[in-house]
């Protein structure tokens, strides 16, 4: 089994950065492609970033193209999620996910993934 724990919420100004943190446990973190999800209220979860296991590729939504970053360090066990110019519609929770890929794809959708962790609430004020 996978357990993620994500770090790095909170509330920031329009303008402002945040970074999210996602750390995985289990048996391995080898072969998980690991992606970025958000829900705001009233909406359906949607696709942020997502990147394979050997950080050699990497998506993003048009809807965040060149404001967030997916990065991530196998060292540490660890997923990010680096978002600039952040803007009140990037109000949500927002969800890690991975799930064991051995075909090393990039998945977009959230019923991919096998493992979820808590959310963790951004909030932009205007």
């Amino acid at each position: 089994q996978v357990q993620l724990v994500e770090s790095g919420g909170g509330l920031v100004q329009a303008g402002g950065s945040l970074r999210l943190s996602c750390e995985a446990s289990g048996r391995t973190f080898s072969n998980y492609v690991m992606g970025w999800f958000r829900q705001a209220p009233g909406k359906e979860r949607e696709f942020v970033a997502t990147i394979n296991y050997n950080s050699g590729r990497a998506y993003v939504a048009d809807s965040v193209k060149g404001r967030f970053t997916i990065s991530r360090d196998n060292a540490k066990n660890t997923v990010y999620l680096s978002m600039n110019s952040l803007k009140p519609e990037d109000t949500a929770v927002y969800y890690c996910a991975t799930s064991y890929s051995p075909t090393n794809p990039l998945l977009t959708r959230p019923g991919e993934y096998v493992y979820w962790g808590q959310g963790t609430q951004v909030t932009v004020s205007s």
